[in-house]
């Protein structure tokens, strides 16, 4: 294996199996300069990704009036056929990551027997919770809960022998305990094992095969035990494509859930038009803020923004435990669990189901949604999780984070079906998606202030995922070097906003929904070849024996 250009990548500490290629990181790039920026991009990657992105946005643009009801036809239809497949796959990454933390497995370090964590653990699990899922537990905290709950309670409804209600399973019309029990575990079956375990996978195989193997830090590296050398040549090319487009449009998904429940706020605080010109400004504002992030580097920029956000977050999460029904959060907390363990064989089955809008409608979309974001989140995680070990990696990445989502949705929704059904507070109940979350904190003290922290938190959650999402993108691009020119990050960051107003003024959500579920149906294949290559390339590594792990530095 070469050692003259790591891309600036840290070498291995202790011992590793790595992979012997004469490929150097970088050396299919083209370094050149363009006035006073300097770029450094790998040829093929960089200009076919970005040419069908921007195609994309042009014929967007400029068919307006036909894209949206293409694109709704689109997610309708792949979630309708497709829905099978996402479901068996979300299922078949829980279960290989389970099991990697009981087995043997377990012990590899990522970086070497001898690597040593460069994040303490509340740095790293920060900037793991503001990259993951930071938008989308502000967004659906509130909104997804009471909308399974509100199905749940209006039961099974049939027209023409076809169901049409939303209830998740078979509802449970009437009973408002069992149609809160059974919201709350439909909302943590798409918050917690299933979505952190696809990110756990993809992140945990872009970690072992560059700072163990020596392989760049990109997609194709993961299926070097698969395809040998030829992941240099086209079969490289593809996927890392393939997981350029999926990153671009699952971001953009987020930030169109992002811009509107922003623009919701204001209108909700200050009377300010909900239009999509709203929007459009918000996506233009925040984006530039990001571009501020992206220039102050990863410690800078990303990582200070994500403390700052998590510390905002627990303040928040805090004050609604304190005013709200705050034995009803703590005692629901393990009722939701208990309700989540029995009732997710049932959510989990892949064929035969009768609620299809639950299924297909919620399930179906957020899979595809999680995958598509999972090469930003996955290569994200794996830069900032050197010197775990697989176990470590594994608990920390999957179950920490599940519990705290279980917890937030616990409380945030918990709260908004109390204020129901024992206030009698009917707005809860039957606000928009977006305003949920401002209808629950309209009823709490200081509800002026707390709208502006949630309005705060999305923006900032959005800045954090745009910048953390070009600097991953970049990265692909570049042949997997990590240091790469900063020039490069602004014009993905750039991109990224560019593709989220395109989404937004050519078919609003449902356009970034139907991108979303049609780049993530390609790449659950992908994540599926990985997740045999990962294991392939684990049972390759130097494993420690149990009295020789040290105990990481916290």
């Amino acid at each position: 294996m070469s050692n003259d250009n790591n891309g600036g990548i840290q070498r291995p500490d202790g011992k590793v199996r790595p992979i012997d290629t004469d490929y150097q990181i970088g050396q299919d790039n083209i370094a050149l300069k363009v006035g006073p920026f300097g770029l450094d991009i790998h040829n093929r990657v960089f200009a076919i990704s970005g040419l069908t992105i921007i195609l994309f946005v042009i014929l967007t643009l400029t068919f307006r009036e036909q894209v949206e009801p293409f694109f709704a036809n689109l997610r309708n239809w792949l979630a309708s056929n497709m829905d099978w497949f996402f479901l068996s796959a979300g299922n078949i990454f829980v279960i290989v990551c389970l099991t990697l933390i009981v087995t043997p497995l377990g012990r590899v370090r990522i970086g070497g027997t001898e690597a040593q964590p460069d994040y303490t653990y509340a740095g790293w699990l920060a900037m793991l919770f503001a990259a993951g899922m930071g938008i989308g537990l502000v967004f659906f905290g509130v909104s997804e809960p009471m909308s399974h709950f509100s199905a749940s309670l209006n039961g099974v409804t049939v027209e023409n022998g076809v169901r049409t209600d939303w209830a998740p399973l078979g509802g449970a019309q009437g009973d408002i305990d069992a149609s809160s029990a059974l919201g709350m575990a439909a909302t943590i079956y798409h918050w917690a094992l299933h979505p952190w375990s696809i990110y756990a996978l993809l992140a945990l195989g872009l970690a072992i095969f560059s700072f163990n193997k020596g392989l760049p830090l990109t997609m194709r590296s993961i299926f070097y035990p698969l395809f040998g050398e030829r992941i240099w040549g086209w079969i490289g090319h593809v996927i890392d494509i393939l997981a350029i487009v999926a990153t671009v449009f699952g971001l953009a998904t987020s930030l169109g859930y992002g811009a509107s429940q922003a623009a919701t706020g204001l209108n909700f605080l200050f009377g300010i038009p909900m239009t999509t010109t709203t929007q459009v400004v918000l996506i233009i504002v925040i984006t530039a803020l990001a571009l501020l992030s992206v220039v102050a580097g990863l410690d800078g920029g990303v990582k200070r923004l994500s403390e700052i956000n998590m510390g905002l977050a627990a303040l928040l999460l805090l004050f609604v435990i304190v005013v709200g029904p705050t034995l009803a959060i703590f005692t629901g907390f393990f009722e939701n669990i208990y309700a989540y363990v029995v009732n997710i064989p049932a959510l989990s089955v892949p064929f035969g189901r009768e609620d299809v809008n639950y299924s297909q409608g919620w399930t179906a979309f957020y899979w595809a949604w999680w995958i598509s974001w999972s090469p930003f989140v996955g290569m994200f995680i794996a830069r900032v999780s050197r010197g775990r070990t697989v176990r470590e990696f594994i608990i920390c990445v999957i179950l920490i984070p599940s519990t705290v989502c279980v917890f937030w949705m616990t409380a945030f929704g918990g709260t908004a079906i109390s204020q129901y059904v024992n206030d009698g507070y009917q707005a809860v109940f039957d606000a928009d998606l977006p305003l949920k979350l401002f209808a629950m904190l309209d009823v709490l003290p200081l509800a002026q202030i707390t709208s502006v922290i949630g309005i705060f938190l999305v923006v900032v959650f959005f800045i954090t995922s745009a910048d953390s999402g070009s600097l991953v993108i970049d990265t692909i691009a570049a042949g997997g070097k990590v240091d790469a020119p900063t020039p490069q990050r602004v014009f993905w960051c750039t991109f990224e906003g560019l593709v989220a107003i395109a989404l937004m003024l050519g078919g609003g959500l449902a356009a970034a929904q139907a991108m979303a579920v049609t780049t993530g149906l390609p790449f659950t294949v992908v994540l599926l070849v990985a997740t045999v290559s990962l294991i392939k390339g684990l049972m390759s590594e130097p494993r420690p024996k149990k009295s020789s792990l040290k105990r990481a530095p916290q």
